[in-house]
């Protein structure tokens, strides 16, 4: 993984003002001193998210995210710490160092070379589409489907021409080697000759791109052909584009996603255009394969709910059974939109209306209502065959939850529909065992739980309230307080860090860039809205009641040990006298904020 020295993340830090960035991509609202608007990682519908510029962080009082500029881009993008110093780095127009000895430079320059092809070669089917007489094709199959030119645009459909050189000669021109236009997948070399060739040709094409809207691949559909011909032809995968992590839209689906409190997901491109162009803008695809596990995760992301609208022939019924496996890994609630055959959104959309559609959506039934139904409706109930069918597949599905209520449930309704006793059908399903489970992510499976900790406290909260809002108290909390105070580890380490910082918080979130949590702690302390009135007074009541529960857990340990009858007489003196030790002390008032040490 690249690595940079705190010294030139500092410098992209100070090159990256909060307020700029945020307010390029959600509109902010000035409120005093700091900024508000809604809070783009999670549904609400009035503004909780804060951005304070004087310290340069932000804060969400809704979901509790938090931080600087590097962790907002890092939610908002779906990135690594590295690589949003990276994209801001980028965005300064700062070049960037890499730690020696991290081999980052030769990866970085790869992917941005195919970055840059990708968007000169997008621009160019653009312009083909729009212009030329090659593209005459795809303009006339657009209209035939009643694509309107602002939905060309927004997602930058084009046309590849109809002839086996025309990116090579391109790529030429604009100065791109064959050898990188190979490793984005936009030619092909023939091993006998070493002739090299274009990979697209005479077809519509659909830029794919990741969550940040920059081109990474491409999907062409053929326009024109015999049946030999693929109707689809997608890039390779390269070292920008994995089709197992992509859903199509996903970068203008984020907001209305998020907004909606679930995703749809549709078969291909022009499903989810359809959908789009309609209003309906929570709506993603897979790149021409099964959802995986990695596109459920990359989901989960967002909300907690996706539901299937693929085609409402069998084949759409298959591929809805087919994408729960890759679904059910993620804990994400799945509903089925049943569509009425032969249409598919794209075609109901045009027949019947956005609102008769949107209709559908709202009547989506749970995954294993549809499952049940489809099975029903595919076997032959009447025989014994067909019966053990339907009942050994719904056990299979329901076992993989591992959840008793759902099991039981499902128990119930299938034997309800084939008319046989509930017990029986409990009894099939406890011999079905479950499918194979979704490995693990390689990611999950290599963290550590973390050990339980003590609660966050209400005193605690208000601890670090006061002294990240007041940094002048922080010499007498330094005099008074004693860390064995403290129960909740992250207090502990964001009092440490306050102490160590002398009260810059910007500083403490940048130690915390490990520690989500604590982090956010910090955030949430730092942008409290509400003035504390007399912090002094208020920050010394804290100390001593923290002091006086702390004193108290150690009378009661006390108390339960003078209770043993088998105790030695040394040892009962010692915590006799270590129990009025510890009365006087909750007795003893704090040194008064004037008298404090420096």
């Amino acid at each position: 993984m690249p690595r940079f020295s705190d010294n030139f993340r500092e410098r992209v830090r100070a090159a990256s003002d909060i307020v700029d960035l945020i307010g390029a991509s959600i509109p902010l609202k000035r409120n005093g001193a700091n900024f508000v608007c809604l809070c783009p990682f999670h549904r609400e519908k009035s503004p909780s998210f804060n951005v304070n510029p004087a310290r340069q962080i932000f804060h969400c009082f809704g979901c509790q995210a938090g931080g600087d500029v590097f962790k907002f881009v890092q939610l908002y993008e779906n990135i690594s710490f590295p690589e949003a110093i990276e994209r801001l780095a980028e965005r300064a127009r700062i070049p960037l160092e890499y730690e020696a000895g991290t081999g980052a430079p030769e990866n970085r320059g790869l992917k941005d070379a195919l970055l840059k092809l990708h968007e000169a070669i997008c621009l160019r089917w653009q312009q083909c589409l729009a212009n030329e007489a090659a593209g005459e094709l795809a303009r006339d199959y657009l209209a035939r489907r009643g694509v309107a030119p602002e939905t060309v645009k927004a997602f930058r459909l084009g046309a590849a021409p109809e002839a086996w050189d025309d990116t090579v000669n391109w790529a030429k021109s604009k100065g791109f080697d064959d050898s990188l236009c190979e490793q984005a997948g936009l030619i092909l070399r023939k091993a006998e000759t070493g002739r090299v060739y274009d990979r697209f040709r005479g077809r519509l094409m659909f830029p794919i791109c990741d969550e940040q809207g920059r081109v990474i691949a491409f999907s062409g559909r053929v326009l024109q052909g015999d049946e030999k011909t693929a109707k689809y032809v997608n890039s390779p995968e390269t070292p920008i584009f994995t089709k197992g992590k992509v859903l199509f839209a996903l970068d203008k689906a984020r907001r209305a996603i998020l907004d909606a409190g679930h995703a749809i997901i549709c078969e291909g491109q022009l499903d989810t255009i359809a959908c789009h162009a309609a209003g309906i803008r929570n709506v993603v695809a897979p790149q021409g394969t099964a959802l995986t596990p990695d596109h459920a995760r990359v989901i989960r992301r967002y909300v907690e709910e996706v539901v299937l609208c693929f085609d409402g022939d069998k084949a759409g019924r298959n591929a809805s059974v087919r994408s729960f496996d890759g679904l059910l890994g993620s804990g994400l609630s799945v509903r089925v939109a049943s569509i009425p055959p032969p249409d598919d959104p794209d075609s109901f959309i045009k027949s019947h209306g956005a609102e008769a559609f949107r209709g559908i959506l709202t009547r989506a039934e749970g995954y294993f209502d549809f499952y049940l139904r489809h099975l029903l409706e595919e076997n032959d109930v009447s025989t014994d065959r067909g019966r053990a069918v339907v009942v050994r597949s719904v056990g299979e599905a329901v076992q993989k939850t591992g959840n008793a209520v759902v099991i039981d449930t499902y128990a119930q309704r299938v034997a309800q529909r084939l008319g046989v006793d509930p017990a029986a059908v409990r009894q099939e399903f406890r011999k079905v065992r479950p499918g194979p489970q979704q490995a693990p992510n390689q990611d999950s499976a290599a963290v550590v739980p973390p050990p339980a900790q003590s609660p966050l406290s209400e005193l605690e909260m208000w601890l670090v309230r006061y002294l990240l809002g007041n940094p002048s108290l922080a010499n007498f909390a330094a005099h008074h307080l004693d860390p064995d105070w403290i129960r909740h580890d992250g207090v502990r380490r964001i009092i440490g860090l306050h102490f160590a910082s002398q009260g810059d918080v910007a500083g403490i979130i940048r130690q915390l860039e490990d520690d989500d949590a604590t982090r956010a702690l910090v955030s949430g302390a730092a942008s409290e809205r509400r003035a504390l009135p007399n912090p002094e007074v208020g920050l010394a009541d804290t100390l001593i009641r923290l002091r006086n529960l702390h004193l108290d857990s150690r009378l009661g340990d006390v108390t339960r040990t003078l209770a043993d009858p088998a105790l030695e007489d040394g040892e009962r003196l010692a915590l006799m006298q270590e129990m009025q030790q510890l009365r006087a002390a909750k007795r003893t008032p704090l040194t008064p904020l004037g008298d404090a040490h420096s």
